[in-house]
């Protein structure tokens, strides 16, 4: 159906192609942040759990690059905290790997696992120790991630941290352990 002189008012069905573009703009929208023109498709009609090519969500994408106003609108939207992109990756271990506290936060209050593993068994409190990010750490404690997990390979975050020389949170992890 495409609008004509003869048919004007009939809606324009979108090819493929131009599908396609439409979907790696909303993509674009996630990874810059862009809350308010999210808030808008959403409220229109677009699922909060679109995924790309790489399984990667948009509350991915919207977490990793530490966009707060994003993930919080795609939460309202009911976004899904715990779906994993195609390397199993969660958004809020990739919220740990780059450090950002206050999005950690807004996952785990919108419902992430703080023990949430992916596929090697590695958690977002595994990845703020290698990573020395201690206040991730206090947090995640805090709301119950266990401090004596084990990663697939039998990795626990003290471990990790001291393998990746996180020297913070190494004695950190060491004073819990006492």
């Amino acid at each position: 159906m495409s609008d004509t002189p003869n048919n004007p008012g009939t809606a324009t069905r979108m090819t493929d192609e131009e599908a396609l573009e439409f979907a790696e703009q909303v993509f674009d929208r996630a990874r810059a942040g862009d809350a308010v023109m999210l808030d808008r498709l959403l409220e229109n009609g677009l699922t909060p759990n679109l995924r790309n090519h790489k399984g990667d969500t948009l509350l991915m994408l919207a977490s990793y690059h530490g966009h707060q106003d994003a993930v919080s609108v795609l939460l309202k939207h009911g976004a899904d905290p715990e779906i994993r992109n195609d390397n199993n990756q969660s958004p809020i271990a990739g919220a740990a790997f780059k450090g950002d506290l206050d999005v950690v936060k807004l996952l785990v209050e919108g419902g992430a696992d703080v023990e949430g593993a992916g596929g090697d068994g590695r958690t977002a409190l595994m990845m703020a120790a290698m990573f020395n990010r201690t206040a991730i750490v206090d947090y995640l404690i805090a709301n119950g991630a266990n401090p004596n997990a084990k990663d697939a390979k039998g990795v626990t975050p003290l471990m990790a941290a001291q393998t990746m020389g996180a020297t913070d949170t190494a004695e950190q992890l060491t004073r819990l352990m006492v």
